[in-house]
């Protein structure tokens, strides 16, 4: 089997190369590996990077640029038979990831899989928590439901021929792909040992963004999922506190209880104006997507205490 992975980049280049390198590094079980980066306008030398690692490079212009276009772009360049979308800032936490992620594929139990995330020292606690809620360290092959993550996941190259990414959607690309999957009787996977650590390192402006994007794009796939004002406040105060006590439990001090709030007042902000119309549906709907519950076993999940993320290149430097 023929294995492409299709990254998406815009100034990437703070973690691409240990991400290249952990590619290059995966134990593939004598499947062969392609890499396909669609950039849309670096300029901090993400594409030299991805050209000295012998990756193709596919181009999109920021006018052209959605989630979904730049993957079937991506994909439409790539000739692999499982198609694995992982971000530029992503790194897989050991040689197995790949595999791990692309043998439910290959076996025909699964159309679409994706794989765990964690975070580490320099990532936000609170969205390390966001990360143990949806990840968790147990496997779903297959799982009920169409939730999924394209940040890192895999799909057949036939699941993706017959219904490609919606190009118009904000974000949620990957959900919305997978709810058509399901319907028409294909089967998602959660994958825990396809793990990656995943590094967002973003503006206040830029989480609060995020979050509003994604909320109109769940508005088109689940239309009946809304937040009303009372709803902010209820999960902003119930997440911050649970962060709180999380980080004092598990002896966290890379993240600040200012850096914490803030991170939350931004998600739910960000969500609220991103999905603004109030209508009345059921608790378990709402809390299902928006409510920050972490359960008492994934709240003391080892990947919660502190945590630094080990470069690939680290056992190649010399002593000093």
């Amino acid at each position: 089997m023929l294995i492409s992975i299709v990254i998406r980049t815009l100034n990437e280049a703070r973690h691409l190369g240990d991400l290249l390198e952990m590619i290059a590094k995966q134990d593939v079980r004598g499947h062969a590996v392609e890499v396909v980066l669609v950039d849309s306008g670096s300029t901090d030398g993400t594409v030299e990077i991805a050209q000295r690692k012998g990756a193709k490079i596919v181009t999109i212009t920021k006018q052209e640029f959605s989630f979904g276009r730049s993957l079937n772009r991506g994909c439409e360049a790539a000739e692999g038979d499982a198609l694995v979308m992982i971000s530029g800032h992503c790194i897989p936490t050991d040689n197995n990831w790949l595999f791990n992620l692309c043998d439910p594929l290959d076996k025909g139990v699964v159309s679409y899989t994706y794989g765990r995330q964690i975070g580490d020292d320099d990532s936000n606690y609170s969205e390390r928590r966001i990360f143990a809620k949806y990840f968790p360290e147990t496997s779903a092959i297959p799982q009920d439901g169409f939730f999924c993550n394209n940040a890192n996941s895999a799909v057949s190259r036939a699941a993706w021929a017959e219904f490609r990414f919606d190009e118009e959607l904000t974000g949620l690309e990957d959900m919305e792909l997978a709810k058509r999957m399901v319907i028409a009787g294909h089967k998602v996977g959660y994958v825990a040992d396809a793990t990656v650590f995943h590094h967002h390192q973003e503006s206040w402006a830029q989480v609060r963004r995020r979050f509003e994007r994604e909320a109109i794009a769940l508005q088109s796939i689940m239309p009946e999922v809304q937040l009303s004002r009372f709803d902010v406040l209820r999960f902003f105060t119930v997440s911050t506190l649970g962060d709180l006590r999380s980080a004092s439990r598990n002896g966290i001090t890379s993240t600040s209880k200012t850096d914490m709030i803030r991170y939350r007042w931004n998600q739910f902000v960000g969500s609220y104006k991103g999905n603004h119309e109030h209508k009345v549906i059921s608790r378990q709907a709402k809390e299902r997507f928006f409510y920050p519950h972490v359960s008492k076993k994934a709240d003391q999940d080892e990947w919660l205490k502190p945590l630094r993320r080990t470069s690939p290149y680290e056992s190649q430097q010399s002593e000093g």
